[in-house]
């Protein structure tokens, strides 16, 4: 099993594992080490032994879900988040989230009751930043990064719209699984992760009992 990236004695005992293929894994890596907590990179399903709470990052769909097979982390993933754990994706990571996939057979977990369709912004040139506003993280506004997008064009009532860009839902929460459709990793603003590890928290303090 890979070295866990160490974290502050102050810091509460949380291990994220980030799964780390293909992509900006690194990123997210970076964003949570700066909030003092562990990381630990995923590429096995042994290293999802002992994580509180998983990344899914941004990159290529296809490339991060078959790999995802091949090595036994869609499986024991998808029974860690039955059993509550919470995960965290990212762009690609909520296509492989989602349960439908428009026009495509790729694997995915299937964890979001939502429909996507991918790269529907356009081209990696066509990439954009936007200003997003959403209740739960105050009145400052969080900056969005948009890179071959997918839009959610279905989701189920179950599901929680904590975000909006024009008429989409951009940032969502079903139950333990939050999804964005966008980079938070690629901005200084740490609310959406932080938010995340509070998810973290709740569920590892619920199961401990």
């Amino acid at each position: 099993m890979k070295q866990d990236t160490p974290t502050p004695a102050s810091s509460a005992t949380q291990l994220i594992g980030v799964v780390s293929y293909q992509g900006d894994f690194q990123r997210h890596i970076a964003m949570l080490s700066g909030l003092g907590v562990a990381t630990r990179e995923v590429r096995s399903s042994e290293d999802l032994v002992g994580v509180h709470g998983v990344v899914l990052p941004g990159g290529e769909s296809t490339t991060i879900g078959m790999l995802m097979e091949r090595f036994g982390v869609a499986e024991a993933l998808k029974k860690r988040a039955g059993e509550g754990m919470p995960v965290f994706g990212t762009c690609a990571g909520v296509i492989l989230l989602a349960e439908e996939i428009l026009n495509s057979t790729q694997p995915r977990l299937g964890l979001l009751p939502v429909s996507v369709e991918r790269n529907a912004y356009g081209r990696q040139t066509e990439s954009f930043e936007a200003q997003l506003n959403s209740p739960i993280f105050g009145s400052a506004a969080l900056e969005g990064v948009f890179i071959r997008a997918p839009r959610i064009r279905k989701w189920s009532s179950e599901v929680d719209v904590l975000a909006h860009f024009e008429q989409d839902p951009i940032l969502i929460r079903y139950g333990s699984i939050l999804g964005a459709t966008f980079h938070p990793e690629l901005t200084q603003d740490t609310r959406i992760h932080r938010y995340f590890l509070d998810m973290v928290k709740i569920a590892h303090e619920s199961q401990r009992g």
